[in-house]
């Protein structure tokens, strides 16, 4: 059986085969702001309490602080609901982003069936969770019964081979695969992400894929568990947990192998995810604003290596550097760290842990003509502010070279 087999067969009590329609029992739900409609909608239902208190995880990250006043009610409504409904897994504003927080406290574990009221809850597959993103009524109907009827994916699996050149990163590679697959080229797969490439990649960098696994239509992205995931689960968790993974022989609709030796920095070009160029062929494009956090790379990872290129340098004036950490654990890391500081030297505006401008919402909107070098995960017209505006997405280190010379810049030509 194939890993989605095995975890959505135990969720449902039987077999399931692709293609099954299964009722299947959820080990974790999560939203965020939006859980101001899963509660409009759990009332609609008529439904009493919640299935498990326990299992519910809530919190804010998109528009924090508050910066409008629909969206303090809405944070209002569900601070109310979690009172009233004494769910002790609520993490108010000041945590961060909720991609980023539940792995930190220890809510996701291997072989859990998780479901979020975000499309980038795939980012859970990186510890070996089968993982999605599902509308606000679907979590109402979780929150009520604890149960939700799914379809089994097929399996695609991608078998990474080589070695990547520094400072080429996991972001490189995603965006690589996007390219190449089309963002729809998954749609409705559980994508398998495995081989020398991914053994290597840190925890951080695995989040990275599987979290950009659905800007290819995957319905859940995944990496298997190895002494990294040990690692990093270790005093953040004392639950017991087993490994699911893919039986060598299972039935799986296609493989592809790859080999990313030599794999260039990539740059995908607005306003589609998949349309993705080497760096090499995108530079000298000015850029006006420079973007690097989000659930995709807000991690300590993530904001050392925009350091490392950007320490004891200066940004133009002209240029505007918005640091997002994705999470207040992040957040001292970094500043206690002394990397917060010297970001701030470069010219860097550091920003509350958070999902920031990657959303559209605040901390960061884009003028018509702007444009903008982020590490987000969406580049769609308008996404970041005017739909008149431009916005190209790359690593970390690709946007802080970018923001350095005012233009895409290639990283691997101005590294420290």
């Amino acid at each position: 059986m194939t890993f989605a087999q095995k975890v959505l067969s135990k969720a449902s009590g039987k077999e399931a085969n692709p293609g099954d329609i299964v009722s299947a029992k959820i080990d974790l739900a999560m939203s965020h702001e939006n859980a101001a409609l899963v509660l409009r909608s759990f009332k609609e239902i008529g439904a009493k309490e919640v299935w498990d208190p326990e299992k519910i995880v809530l919190l804010f990250d998109h528009r924090v602080p508050a910066n409008t006043t629909k969206a303090a009610e809405g944070h209002q409504s569900v601070r109310n609901f979690v009172k009233a409904e004494m769910l002790p897994n609520f993490y108010d504003l000041r945590e961060g982003i909720c991609h980023q927080v539940l792995p930190e406290k220890g809510h996701v574990l291997p072989g859990m069936l998780i479901v979020g009221t975000d499309s980038h809850t795939t980012t859970y597959g990186a510890f070996g969770a089968f993982s999605t993103g599902i509308g606000a009524t679907e979590m109402a109907a979780v929150w009520a019964t604890g149960e939700l009827w799914m379809k089994v994916p097929q399996t695609f699996r991608f078998n990474l081979n080589g070695k990547l050149d520094d400072p080429v990163t996991a972001k490189d590679v995603i965006l690589h695969l996007i390219g190449k697959m089309g963002a729809d080229g998954c749609d409705y797969r559980c994508a398998e992400f495995v081989g020398p490439v991914v053994d290597s990649m840190s925890i951080s960098g695995r989040m990275t894929m599987c979290n950009m696994s659905m800007e290819m239509g995957a319905k859940a992205g995944v990496t298997f568990p190895d002494e990294k995931t040990r690692d990093y689960l270790k005093g953040r968790t004392s639950k017991e947990w087993v490994p699911v993974t893919s039986d060598q022989d299972a039935d799986v609709e296609k493989v592809f192998d790859m080999d990313l030796t030599g794999l260039s920095p990539q740059v995908a070009y607005p306003h589609s995810v998949d349309n993705v160029k080497p760096v090499e062929e995108m530079t000298g494009i000015p850029v006006d604003q420079a973007v690097i956090g989000s659930c995709t790379n807000g991690r300590a990872e993530d904001l050392l290596a925009a350091e490392r290129i950007l320490h004891g340098r200066h940004i133009p004036d002209n240029v505007r550097l918005i640091v997002v950490p994705a999470s207040r654990e992040v957040y001292l890391w970094a500043a206690d760290s002394g990397i917060l500081a010297s970001l701030v030297r470069s010219g860097a505006i550091v920003t509350n842990p958070g999902c920031g401008p990657c959303l559209g919402a605040h901390q960061g909107l884009l003028a018509p003509g702007e444009r903008c070098i982020a590490t987000t995960n969406r580049n769609f017209r308008g996404r970041m502010g005017s739909p008149e505006s431009e916005v190209y997405l790359a690593s970390p280190a690709t946007v802080a070279a970018s923001a350095l010379k005012g233009q895409i810049a290639d990283p691997r030509e101005v590294r420290a």
